[in-house]
């Protein structure tokens, strides 16, 4: 590479911006990335607060429908940048701070790898926490009447 091409590169450039052109890469796409990173962290139970989880839950009852890895994921996509807000549920027993330290990790090398943005911030919200047998389809199923 000669000089001539690294000083013409514009400060804070990246892969998704060249001389033939733009990429752009959608929220939704960060979102399924973050979520899909986040669930392979364990200890993570769920993503999403109680409205989100439980819309979720009755989504993925109807036939044919898919998991939404978005769910309780909300990004900040820039040209260059990405910010993620997570919310969590997280297994009753984990450390917190350790859980968190290893979902932004994750959430941070998955994101990066695959988009080529930088990851700002990963903001994490436990929102609640799993305990063994306790778990809002257990509720539903069992029906005091049929």
């Amino acid at each position: 590479m000669t000089e001539k091409s690294t000083a013409d590169k514009p400060q804070g450039s990246s892969a998704l911006v060249s001389e033939q052109g733009k990429t752009t890469i959608a929220d939704q796409v960060v979102a399924k990335i973050a979520g899909i990173a986040t669930r392979e962290v364990s200890g993570v139970f769920s993503l999403g607060g109680g409205v989100s989880r439980t819309v979720g839950a009755i989504r993925e009852r109807i036939p044919g429908s898919r998991t939404n890895f978005g769910q309780g994921v909300s990004v900040e996509v820039g040209e260059r940048q990405a910010a993620v807000d997570l919310d969590v549920v997280a297994d009753y027993g984990i450390a917190i701070a350790d859980l968190a330290a290893g979902v932004r990790r994750n959430v941070i090398d998955a994101v990066e790898r695959m988009t080529g943005l930088e990851v700002t911030e990963v903001n994490i919200v436990v929102h609640d926490v799993h305990l063994e047998g306790d778990s809002d389809s257990d509720s539903e199923d069992d029906s005091r009447v049929e």
